[in-house]
């Protein structure tokens, strides 16, 4: 399963989930089912912006588990 690490990501640097959600310009509703890894997806440009707000490349605001893609799959 890949996680979004935005709430880690904003705990190094210091900053509020707040701060990122009016940086982004969401709906508040759908910024935190982004935050908690509740969507299915995210467009290229949210990544980007993303990793443009935070500093980051992609593969600090990824990481997966193998271990739970693997049983979600059966």
């Amino acid at each position: 399963m890949v996680k979004l690490n935005v709430l880690e990501l904003l705990e190094q640097q210091g900053r509020s989930k707040y701060w990122l959600y009016k940086q982004l310009g969401m709906s508040y509703q759908n910024f935190n089912r982004m935050v908690r890894n509740e969507t299915q997806s995210i467009k290229l440009e949210r990544i980007e912006t993303l990793c443009m707000l935070l500093n980051c490349t992609p593969n600090d605001l990824f990481s997966i588990n193998w271990e739970r893609a693997d049983s979600s799959s059966n």
